[in-house]
């Protein structure tokens, strides 16, 4: 279908929307007088406060043509373009070759000083000059590479049917826009993927059902304590990722060599992948800890509060929150008793339950249970949604409890007599031991993500589906 705009000149700064998704078109003020005009022609404040992406040019080009009639595209290429005239008028056509449903749509218009577009990584991008002397300027967010991957469309498609001012056949035109295939022979430019780091963990597994499409990076790959697997990625590639990864031995993290690793881990790799996604304009992800906060009190922490994390596993995870709130695109998912595909306190009591085996367990830290394919599913929901990026505590709903009470709950789950499970407080339970500081209240708010729109599973109800699934594996 094809969708042509008048562009008449604006008294003010406005964006319209086009018939190609995420493709719009701005309206520039441009102020004249005896000696000439002046046009504001990228200003990046007004336009991100009307609607337009922060797309982060790197590079300005300017296409010179001097001729009416030169007639230059269709090119798709994989960055974001922002397009208008410094001198001339040209009749600009831009066709969706991205993958998906809008794939073949055509946008029309004829662009001069009081006009540009955005043009998204993707769509084709074609013009003919319609004055001599017409300069065509552009900037995108990327700098060409004779390795990047594009895709053409040829100028003369007939499925497209694009109506040229100027016949095709009066133009000039380069040899090589001569050659460009047909509609038909085009393969669909490609979307940005996701890429999950830390693909072989609990979460990692959860994420890989919750997201089949994305890629996923085993520390074979990708390990963030060492820079020369990072360096090794075509970060290009991507416009998310998932940093599933850490280091989560909270009591080996107490020793000298545990120390060095936690930090080495879950901060100082930490690091080097937040430059990479600022670098690259990428959304983060990033899992973290209610051993951020150091338990005193009984009321839920919320996303704002203070942090004061009691141990060295807790101080590197409140030093990963402050390091990925630099990253511009990036949301922190603060979590509490991660339970996935895995070792972890529900498979352990529902061993110790079957064995026969009566365990004490403390009764006075207080929380509720994280499933990773609830967490999963919440990943999806910002990333779908995109809400204000920033911190999300995220637990299953349900009651505040204890580790003593999850434990009879599994106990009288799998058919067996809670009252084996004895309650015993944090401070007995690890006396005499070499243990890392637990927080007593790891209580935490979910109002903010509520806010959202995403409400995970009742806690009991998706405990009692985990076991059931443990059950028939």
């Amino acid at each position: 279908m094809s969708d042509t705009v008048d562009s008449p000149r604006p008294k003010q700064l406005t964006i319209r929307e086009t018939s190609i998704p995420g493709m719009v078109l701005i309206d520039l003020p441009v102020h004249g007088d005896n000696r000439g005009w002046f046009k504001e022609n990228w200003q990046r404040e007004k336009m991100m406060a009307l609607g337009l992406p922060d797309f982060g040019p790197v590079q300005n080009n300017i296409s010179f043509n001097d001729k009416r009639g030169a007639t230059r595209g269709i090119h798709a290429e994989p960055w974001d373009k922002y397009v208008s005239v410094a001198t001339g008028r040209i009749f600009g056509a831009w066709v969706d070759l991205r993958e998906g449903p809008s794939f073949g749509t055509v946008f029309t218009s004829e662009i001069g000083p009081d006009t540009a577009i955005f043009v998204p990584r993707g769509v084709g991008n074609s013009y003919q000059t319609l004055e001599d002397d017409t300069a065509y300027v552009y900037l995108v967010n990327d700098h060409w590479s004779p390795n990047a991957a594009y895709t053409f469309l040829n100028l003369e498609d007939e499925t497209v049917a694009i109506e040229w001012p100027i016949p095709l056949a009066e133009s000039e035109r380069s040899v090589k826009d001569l050659a460009h295939p047909r509609l038909a022979d085009v393969s669909p430019f490609a979307p940005l993927r996701t890429l999950v780091i830390g693909a072989d963990g609990q979460l990692g597994r959860a994420i890989r059902k919750a997201l089949p499409d994305a890629d996923f990076a085993n520390r074979l790959r990708v390990d963030l304590t060492k820079p020369e697997t990072l360096d090794a990625v075509r970060w290009s590639d991507y416009d998310t990722v998932i940093n599933a990864a850490a280091y989560t031995a909270v009591d080996e993290a107490e020793t000298v060599e545990g120390r060095t690793a936690c930090w080495d881990s879950n901060v100082t790799g930490l690091s080097r992948l937040a430059v990479v996604c600022c670098d690259n304009r990428l959304t983060l992800v990033h899992i973290s800890s209610d051993y951020v906060f150091d338990g005193s009190g009984y009321a839920p922490r919320t996303e704002t509060d203070a942090l004061a994390p009691l141990g060295v596993y807790g101080q590197t995870k409140a030093a990963g929150e402050a390091l990925v709130s630099q990253v511009p695109r990036h949301f922190v998912l603060r979590t509490s008793w991660v339970i996935g595909d895995g070792d972890n306190f529900v498979r352990t009591m529902s061993s110790l339950a079957r064995r026969g085996i009566d365990p004490s367990v403390v009764d006075d830290q207080i929380g509720r249970l994280s499933f990773t394919d609830d967490i999963a599913a919440g990943i999806v929901h910002l990333l779908t949604v995109r809400p204000q990026y920033g911190i999300y505590n995220f637990t299953n709903e349900g009651p505040q409890v204890s580790w003593a009470d999850i434990a009879k709950q599994v106990f009288e789950m799998t058919g067996h007599d809670p009252s084996r499970v004895t309650g015993i407080s944090t401070a007995e339970y690890f006396a005499g031991k070499n243990a890392a500081p637990r927080p007593l209240n790891s209580r935490l708010a979910l109002g903010k993500l509520a806010g959202t729109g995403f409400v995970p599973r009742d806690a009991d109800e998706a405990l009692r589906d985990y076991l059931q699934d443990a059950q028939r594996a």
